[in-house]
């Protein structure tokens, strides 16, 4: 019977289920989107979302916490062949992504579900990715666009009333000459 048994085993041993686990969540630190299973992604969600609210806490012992938790590795990048330390996790995680959600109070991530399956088992595909990665800039992007909209708006509405008070103008000064001759 598994009454009160947490977790998925996700057939593995329980060495390679937490190897898996942080090696998952470092990927979806560095890159804010990975592409795996249902089950890995829902098995994942959950330690992300601890390490991030650790990160929100930026203190000396979150830090602590989260290395022991996770074991901080680099990032690299590589740029014309080279590889190229970029940062490392923990860093990341401390300085990008745990100020980024300060005001918001969890669900920091999200599954979405992909029409595609895995070649091999047919196994289902989703996005696991980090919330305002892309809303950010996608509402950055719709605050410019009202912005100018407005201001073509106020352009417009300002043009128009000085064709108004233009033709008015042209009007008086037409009924005064009218009026002198």
């Amino acid at each position: 019977m598994r009454h009160r048994v947490a977790g998925r085993h996700l057939n593995r041993t329980s060495e390679h289920r937490l190897a898996l686990r942080r090696n998952l969540v470092a990927s979806l630190i560095e890159h804010e989107t990975i592409s795996t299973t249902i089950a890995k992604a829902k098995e994942v969600q959950a330690f992300a979302e601890k390490l991030i609210t650790l990160a929100r806490q930026g203190t000396l012992s979150a830090r602590r916490r989260a290395i022991a938790l996770l074991c901080d590795r680099d990032i690299i990048d590589y740029e014309d062949g080279i590889a190229v330390t970029k940062g490392t996790i923990i860093g990341k995680l401390f300085s990008d992504i745990g100020p980024r959600y300060l005001d918001r109070p969890g669900g920091y991530t999200r599954i979405i579900r992909l029409s595609l399956r895995r070649l091999g088992d047919n196994g289902q595909l989703v996005l696991l990715q980090l919330i305002g990665s892309d809303e950010s800039s996608h509402k950055e992007g719709k605050r410019v666009a009202k912005k100018g909209a407005r201001k073509r708006a106020s352009r417009a509405a300002q043009t128009k009333e000085k064709e108004v008070s233009q033709a008015h103008q042209a009007v008086e000064t037409e009924q005064d000459l009218d009026q002198n001759h």
